[in-house]
């Protein structure tokens, strides 16, 4: 065998490891590659490990930035998200640490730390992770199943929240529609600003959806929902699509209409949409760490999904800048 790590590879070489892969996911795509190369204060990278033209392993890690100048190095951490996708069945250990390696020397400090997002169970990559120092932490999240039939995709989200959601519906019924025009980015962005403002979490500058919208939504890739109720938008949703899975995103409502349950309206018709049209899962994208209280993991817990912990893998490249980070950030929400 033998290993190359590079930093480039052809597009369709690319697209075609990807699709083919069982576990490629759209976090894998060039097209994602392409979107968070186009929003403010995202840089992605292509990292590879190949053997001739065979992709083993690929390795896309985004660096995120909440600040620039002095303070980037105290504000930028990389999220792979999705996290490594790899083919090989011999020699993985050797592959995936010369690949690591290569990554650890050209990053060295100049972020805190690299983290990996684990959208399937990889148990036997495990060891090979933790032994290149990428910390396991639990996380869970929940998977919905929609390739069954609607009624029964209904008949298991929890009976008190289907009882709300037709109290909610009778009482007035949330306007749900698709966003296909870019000039409604803007006030669908302004519902995502208060939700994240509520919960003091930064929230992505607008570049990035628009990004999404540009890169995606041509190619079917990607949802953007806009909820009203009299005329006035009261939520937000946008989903990635591939293969025959969703991935929930972001989403946001106005409290103010919380009597009519329009985060819970909203999810219905992502799954309602999903088993209309051939999706076999939805993924929530993340409920928290096990061992630590998450007011979302309640509102995914309702929705009968199954409850997952694939977890996250972080390799901290900067451990003191990371130390003062944590503590600028926890003043930073207090804030905001």
């Amino acid at each position: 065998m033998d290993i190359r790590i590079v930093r480039s590879l052809s597009k369709d070489v690319w697209h075609r490891f990807v699709e083919q892969h069982p576990a490629g996911n759209i976090f894998h795509t060039p097209e994602m590659f392409e979107v968070f190369s186009r929003a403010l204060g995202h840089k992605p990278q292509f990292w590879a490990a190949i053997d001739r033209e065979n992709i083993l392993a690929l390795f896309l890690p985004v660096e995120i930035s909440l600040a620039g100048g002095l303070l980037r190095p105290l504000t930028t951490r990389a999220v792979v998200y999705g996290s490594i996708l790899c083919s090989c069945n011999q020699n993985i250990d050797i592959v995936l640490n010369e690949l690591f390696l290569n990554y650890k020397h050209v990053v060295k400090r100049q972020i805190l730390f690299t983290e990996m997002r684990n959208l399937t169970d990889g148990g036997d990559l495990q060891p090979i992770f933790q032994s290149a120092g990428f910390k396991f932490e639990g996380h869970n999240n929940y998977i919905v199943d929609l390739a069954l039939p609607e009624e029964k995709v209904w008949n298991n989200i929890h009976k008190s929240a289907r009882k709300k959601i037709l109290q909610a519906q009778r009482r007035s019924l949330l306007s749900i529609r698709e966003i296909d025009d870019k000039l409604m980015l803007p006030a669908w962005y302004s519902l995502m600003q208060k939700s994240f403002l509520w919960n003091h979490t930064p929230l992505p500058d607008i570049s990035l959806f628009e990004a999404a919208f540009d890169v995606l939504y041509p190619k079917h890739m990607i949802q953007f929902l806009i909820g009203s109720l009299n005329d006035r938008h009261v939520a937000a949703s946008v989903a990635l699509l591939y293969k025959d899975k969703i991935y929930g995103w972001y989403r946001s409502f106005d409290r103010t209409y919380s009597d009519c349950m329009p985060n819970d309206q909203m999810v219905w018709h992502v799954f309602k949409w999903g088993t209309e049209n051939g999706f076999s899962s939805f993924d929530f994208g993340g409920a928290g760490r096990p061992d630590e209280k998450y007011g979302p993991r309640n509102f995914k817990a309702k929705f009968g999904g199954a409850l997952v912990n694939y977890g996250r893998n972080t390799f901290i490249h900067a451990p003191l800048q990371l130390k003062l980070s944590t503590l600028g950030y926890r003043l930073f929400r207090r804030i905001l």
